[in-house]
């Protein structure tokens, strides 16, 4: 195997000499990848070549996750297995190196993430706690798999993953985007507790632009959860063992036992009871159940949870609750009028008006099943232990 470390970089002028120094007392092969800065340090060529530090450079700004591309494919060419991502900005360790490689070494097959100690650390954003939540949320929605940290920016990726997989952002983004598919493709995650730096408010130079870049995330994290519902495989680079799911049910109880634990902490449950709501109100007229199922075995979410939720939206108070909606919607009125001529006569209008309130309804009820289940979970999660 061949480690490099590379260090993204955008007008970090005053930290990314001090970061690419702390990197080379560990690692041999450092490369700054530099995305198109306005803003350099001193003779900032000069100090590279002095520290033995290579540099990769775009003439223009094209974003972190293009720089982070840029230099996979440098180090492909050189013939480098793993790349190692520490951020320019000073937060992350080098003393961690060690740790990582380590790591790289016991599993070469892993995508390691330093998972950030925030509650050690001092002046860490709102926005930064809010932010790993939300993203480990539907990081496991969509993979299956629990992470800690999915915003960290110290990783370490096996680099045949960025010449055999297709990715598409350029941004903050794409580090989202590249472990989902790493995790789809077999690629285990490793773990790794980290600390971090984070200076005083006004003072820490970030270029997360809060609208945009936030848009862009959901605008993928709802490509990925399509992605993740097609029944199409996935690409996979590493073999992982079969489950042999023919011999569960040759064993009822323990099939059940695997139903009823499978994603079972307070997280699992809650958004699979929001899955399950989300579809139970819906227009599916006949196929809820096939339907929340179908969801469920993608997402690898607990079926046991969604389809018993999706009773309390059974016919006829959730049907009639959208209906109510749809047509206020459609009208500016409650519909009061409930004859034989509204009811079966206008039936494509009843269908019309329960699709519309539903897409209302639903999302709200999704998310008042999501709170509820979670915190339930948790006090009863609390009471066992």
């Amino acid at each position: 195997m061949k480690i490099a470390c590379v260090i993204p970089h955008y007008n970090h002028a005053s930290t990314v000499l001090d970061v690419a120094a702390g990197a080379r007392k560990y690692l041999e092969d450092v490369r700054v990848a530099d995305d198109g800065s306005t803003v350099l340090p001193d003779n900032f060529e000069d100090e590279l070549a002095r520290l033995r530090v290579r540099l990769i450079r775009h003439e223009r700004n094209r974003g972190k996750g293009a720089a982070i591309r840029t230099a996979a494919a440098a180090l492909i060419a050189d013939g480098v297995t793993h790349m190692i991502i520490m951020d320019a900005d000073g937060q992350h360790d080098p003393a961690d190196l060690p740790r990582f490689i380590a790591a790289i070494e016991r599993d070469p097959d892993s995508v390691v993430i330093g998972c950030r100690d925030f509650d050690h650390a001092v002046n860490v954003p709102g926005s930064s706690r809010f932010g790993r939540k939300f993203s480990n949320f539907w990081c496991r929605l969509e993979t299956g798999i629990a992470c800690n940290d999915t915003q960290s920016g110290y990783r370490a990726y096996p680099l045949r993953a960025f010449s055999e997989l297709h990715f598409f952002c350029t941004g903050y983004d794409f580090e989202t985007e590249i472990l989902v598919k790493l995790l789809w493709s077999g690629f285990h995650p490793a773990e790794l507790p980290i600390g971090v730096i984070y200076e005083k408010p006004g003072k820490r130079i970030t270029h997360f632009h809060k609208w945009k870049d936030n848009c862009r995330l959901s605008l993928l994290h709802t490509a990925l959860i399509l992605r993740r519902l097609l029944p199409v495989p996935y690409k996979k680079l590493v073999k992982g063992k079969k489950k042999n799911y023919w011999s569960l049910l040759r064993h009822p109880v323990r099939f059940i036992r695997m139903l009823l634990a499978e994603n079972a902490d307070p997280a699992g449950l809650a958004a699979s009871a929001a899955v399950g709501t989300f579809l139970a109100v819906l227009p599916l007229i006949g196929i809820h159940m096939a339907v929340i199922l179908y969801c469920t075995i993608r997402l690898k979410l607990n079926k046991v949870m969604a389809l018993a939720i999706q009773n309390l939206f059974m016919p006829p108070l959730s049907p009639f609750l959208c209906i109510e909606l749809g047509y206020f919607l459609r009208h500016g009125r409650w519909w009061t009028e409930f004859t034989l001529q509204t009811c079966l006569g206008e039936m494509h209008h009843r269908l019309l008006e329960w699709l519309l309130g539903s897409l209302v309804l639903a999302p709200a009820f999704a998310a008042i099943a999501w709170i509820a289940v979670y915190f339930s979970a948790v006090v009863i999660q609390r009471k066992k232990t």
